[in-house]
């Protein structure tokens, strides 16, 4: 399987989660790093994903890793996304999958090791594909519940052919179907972990008007970018901003705080003790001493005959 990425992976990023000295010899934790610790990965999977998701990835949105995923190996070739994954043979030799939404979903299956370095440890992934092919229809929904085992939180959107489209059209809905019935899907969709949104090209023709054919993939682009700050981005950043400034008034208030010193006890020297006067044992020493023996008259021996 070709892989052909730009960047770390996520297990060669440096962990940013440590400590900072605190007041006292505590240790605080290190604040969140956007990108680092809390990771945004839109992934395009199929050629008409790639061409809207390329679109949001020109504008450089802050915090965002963006991903190409194609059977077409032309894929190598968006240098405008992080990284490129090209879903063919280890052969070496130049392969797509003919339109056959099975040989898509064969390849994605054979990629899964190199799927899940790009989703391991991601917390918010948005995924959009172009259904109606071989990659969109064939390989999406094995990304997506890839994305869905290892991800925290998993928005996809899918973009269904026009109807002039004939076929295509026919195998999205298939497709589409198929994506309700994914096993990591439908645990993280039941957990409000995941959901699904259908992209319409000839309902958007419809509703809009005098949208050109060539302004539907902006139009994806912008809904997407739109989705991607407003849901995602600005949301965490106001959360992280928030616990950081509690985090740095805390710490003020501690610093300016008196240290609370424990008065000094005055240490009052305990009065020295009388001497204690023992009887004497011995006269003194020069004093003359009478001794008195007196005999028992009943231990005398008696008088001799």
């Amino acid at each position: 399987m070709g892989i052909y990425e730009a960047g770390q992976d996520a297990g060669e990023r440096d962990s940013m989660i440590g400590s900072i000295d605190g007041l006292g010899g505590e240790t605080w934790p290190a604040p969140l790093k956007l990108g680092q610790d809390v990771r945004f990965v839109l992934v395009a999977v199929g050629g008409g994903a790639i061409r809207v998701a390329g679109l949001v990835a020109a504008q450089h949105i802050r915090h965002l890793e963006t991903v190409a995923i194609n059977c077409d190996p032309s894929v190598q070739g968006h240098a405008e996304f992080d990284r490129r994954i090209y879903l063919g043979p280890d052969t070496g030799a130049e392969s797509d999958t003919g339109g056959s939404p099975v040989v898509g979903g064969v390849l994605a299956r054979a990629a899964e090791p190199a799927l899940e370095r790009v989703f391991r440890g991601a917390t918010f992934v948005i995924l959009v594909g172009s259904l109606g092919g071989g990659a969109g229809s064939g390989a999406f929904p094995h990304v997506l519940d890839v994305a869905c085992k290892h991800a925290e939180v998993v928005s996809a959107f899918v973009i269904k052919p026009f109807r002039c489209e004939g076929e295509r059209r026919g195998v999205a809905d298939r497709a589409i179907g198929r994506l309700q019935m994914l096993t990591y899907y439908t645990e993280r969709h039941e957990r409000g972990q995941a959901r699904l949104t259908v992209l319409d090209n000839e309902s958007l023709v419809h509703r809009s008007g005098g949208i050109l054919f060539a302004g539907v993939p902006r139009h994806w682009a912008k809904v997407l970018q739109d989705h991607i700050e407003t849901s995602f981005v600005a949301p965490v950043e106001s959360l992280i901003e928030s616990i950081q400034f509690s985090r740095a008034a805390e710490i003020a208030v501690r610093a300016a705080a008196p240290s609370a010193e424990e008065p000094e006890l005055e240490v009052v020297p305990a009065p020295p003790a009388p001497p204690v006067e023992l009887p004497p044992i011995l006269p003194a020493a020069g004093a003359e001493a009478e001794l008195t023996f007196e005999i028992d008259s009943e231990a005398r021996p008696p008088p001799a005959p």
